[in-house]
C-alpha cells in the first residue's frame, strides 16, 4: 500500500549542502521541487522530482573557473538499509542497479542534491573545449599568453627499454 505523497520545493543557498570538493562552488541556489512517497508494505521511498543551479569548478586544463550549469530532474528508489545484500562481493542486475538503502527514518534531501549533482558534472571539466591549458614550462596560462615555450627532451637513458 502506497501512503500519501509528501511535496517538496526548496531553495537551498550556496553553502548550504557541503560538496567535498574545495574546488567546487554553488555559485546560484539550488532550486528544487518534487515529491517523496512511501510504500508502506515494503517501507520503499521513492523521490522524484527535478532541481537547478550553477556551479563553478576549476578547469582541469587551464585552472581557471568555468561555469557548470545544471538543471536536471530525477527519481530515486531507496529501501531500508537492513533489506541490503550482506558485505561483500554478490552479483547485482535490472533494477537492483537503481536502488539506494537508507538508515533512521528517511532520508535528506541535501544528499539526494548533492549526489544528483556530481553525477551530473563531467568527468573532464574544461571552460572551453578548445582551452589550451597552462605551459609546462613556464605555467602561464595558454590562453591569455602566446609564451613560445620549447619543451626539453626527456631522459634518453631508458630509450632501449622502449624497443622491448
Amino acid at each position: 500500500m502506497q501512503l500519501g505523497k509528501v511535496r517538496f520545493s526548496e531553495a537551498f543557498a550556496p553553502g548550504v549542502i557541503d560538496f567535498f570538493d574545495p574546488q567546487l562552488r554553488q555559485t546560484a541556489p539550488i532550486v528544487t521541487a518534487g515529491a517523496a512517497q512511501l510504500t508502506e508494505s515494503t517501507l520503499e521511498i521513492v523521490v522524484s522530482g527535478q532541481f537547478s543551479t550553477a556551479m563553478e569548478v576549476a578547469c582541469d586544463r587551464c585552472l581557471e573557473p568555468a561555469p557548470f550549469p545544471v538543471d536536471a530532474s530525477f527519481t530515486l528508489s531507496y529501501l531500508p538499509a537492513a533489506s541490503a545484500p550482506e558485505s561483500g562481493e554478490s552479483a547485482i542486475h535490472g533494477p537492483e542497479l537503481e536502488v539506494g538503502f537508507y538508515e533512521g527514518d528517511g532520508i535528506e534531501l541535501t544528499d539526494v542534491l548533492r549526489e544528483e549533482i556530481l553525477l551530473l558534472l563531467p568527468m573532464q571539466r574544461v571552460c572551453r573545449e578548445d582551452c589550451k591549458g597552462i605551459c609546462p614550462v613556464c605555467g602561464q596560462n595558454r590562453n591569455l599568453v602566446e609564451c613560445h615555450c620549447h619543451l626539453v627532451a626527456g631522459d634518453d637513458r631508458w630509450a632501449g627499454l622502449r624497443n622491448l
